[in-house]
């Protein structure tokens, strides 16, 4: 007995003096890339979950051709969500426009240790009864029905992260940093290529609750400011939504914690990449969400 807890104890020394020499290892390793290297390397390893990682800002962002755009979007995802540990609030627009129905959807909150927003863009093949939306599915809006998109969010008054660009599903996620949906105010703006997809999207956006004093028209374009999400969850959602957001706390704390010798995000997520991969493939969880919600509302559908 004496020599198997000696022999334990032995291990687990060998075992931390192995861990220490890694450590130390991937830290000079990391301290001796430049800028342009930590970002190409990133870029690289994000890509094939659909993200593109900006240096100057320090956040990621969803590419055009991300695989996410194959899944569409169903009622379903933003219902399941809450389960990935994403605690969000969401304000889906649905207008009829040109024989069909479109929905572009707003989204603010917690993406595991992502404090991030979204906006989507997205049509049915025809028009769609209102009582219908829930049960129906939504393709992505395709390269010339991509629209010029923007939007600043804020936590508690001050700037988290701004982000603009023509697309079809606009995103900006700030890694290691956690915000209840509450506290965030998002703030966006959508230019239309003409006055009646305009007018059919301002008329949605009242029917989804915006009052006219927290929106404006200025020639084609239309902002808005999003704040509060005024829907009521029934007992299970509330109860996903408070276990994931304690869970994305902690383990939002844990990772700071782990990548305690870097301060820059490019350097953080580097370091989790090379000390703790399985980690690192957590960090962009959307990509494994779609896929399961998908498969999961192709059965129920």
């Amino acid at each position: 007995m004496y020599f198997l807890l000696l022999a334990l104890l032995l291990s687990a020394l060998l075992g931390c003096i192995f861990l220490q020499c890694r450590r130390k290892k991937i830290i000079c390793k990391i301290n001796s890339m430049d800028c342009c290297a930590k970002c190409s390397l990133l870029n690289e390893l994000v890509y094939s979950f659909g993200y593109d990682f900006h240096c100057d800002c320090g956040f990621f962002s969803s590419t055009v051709d991300a695989p996410q755009r194959q899944a569409g979007y169903a009622w379903l995802y933003d219902y399941m969500a809450p389960r990935f540990q994403m605690v969000f609030d969401s304000l889906p627009v649905y207008f009829d426009y040109r024989g069909r129905t479109w929905l572009i959807e707003f989204w603010k909150g917690q993406y595991g240790i992502n404090t991030g927003a979204e906006i989507g863009i997205y049509h049915a093949d025809h028009i769609i009864p209102e009582s219908d939306y829930k049960n129906a599915w939504f393709s992505c809006a395709e390269n010339r029905e991509m629209l010029d998109c923007s939007f600043r969010l804020c936590r508690d008054g001050d700037e988290c992260v701004c982000s603009c660009g023509r697309h079809w599903w606009l995103t900006a996620f700030l890694v290691g940093s956690f915000s209840k949906p509450a506290c965030l105010t998002m703030e966006s703006c959508i230019t239309f290529p003409g006055r009646e997809m305009l007018a059919a999207f301002v008329d949605g956006l009242k029917r989804a609750g915006c009052s006219e004093d927290c929106m404006s028209v200025r020639g084609l374009t239309v902002c808005f400011v999003f704040h509060r999400d005024h829907k009521k969850y029934n007992f299970i959602t509330r109860f996903w939504r408070r276990f994931s957001q304690w869970k994305n706390k902690c383990f939002c704390k844990l990772y700071l914690w782990v990548t305690r010798p870097f301060s820059c995000t490019e350097d953080r997520v580097l370091y989790l990449y090379f000390y703790l991969p399985a980690a690192f493939r957590k960090l962009l969880r959307l990509r494994r969400f779609h896929k399961r919600c998908h498969r999961q509302y192709g059965r129920e559908g």
